[in-house]
């Protein structure tokens, strides 16, 4: 008898989450702790390349998990890149849509059947090298962005020609 009120309450227990709940059970950061998120990536990666790729002093100058944690607890933009890099270089799930952009991480949900792949290999060079493209493609769209706004202004005539 007593088992059977114990193996009814598990599934109570399921009815009793809400929807967003059930959602975010899908994210591998649900439920991870940032000190267990953090020694995971500094077993795997190590400081050095964690240095690199977030830049955080705290990874930089005599780093530790427990000064590491402390900080990221009081910088909240600093957390969320620590966690999206987890999610796509640790556990490499799909890139989030400009939307999902908006939503932390730790909130973000993810389609059933998407689950966690092994971590990427990454390299000081490899991310020295990724920076670098990201930001001459960042350059690249910003000189386009000031030369059509440079031109469309002149020829909409928005300003009288001085005389």
């Amino acid at each position: 008898m007593q088992e059977q009120q114990q193996n009814a309450q598990p599934a109570k227990k399921e009815k009793e989450l809400t929807l967003e709940q059930r959602l975010l059970q899908n994210n591998p950061l649900h439920g991870l702790s940032l000190e267990k998120m953090l020694t995971e990536l500094v077993e795997h990666y190590g400081w050095e390349i964690l240095d690199t790729a977030m830049r955080f002093n705290c990874f930089n100058t005599k780093p530790s998990i427990a000064s590491s944690v402390k900080y990221l607890k009081k910088t909240q933009w600093a957390r969320d890149k620590l966690e999206a890099f987890y999610l796509s270089r640790f556990k490499r799930m799909p890139r989030p849509t400009a939307a999902e952009r908006e939503i932390p991480p730790r909130m973000r949900t993810f389609a059933d059947g998407i689950v966690p792949r092994e971590p990427m290999e990454l390299t000081v060079d490899s991310i020295l090298a990724s920076q670098a493209k990201a930001a001459s493609a960042y350059k690249e769209r910003a000189s386009r962005g000031r030369s059509n706004s440079r031109g469309g202004n002149q020829r909409r005539g928005s300003r009288p020609p001085r005389r």
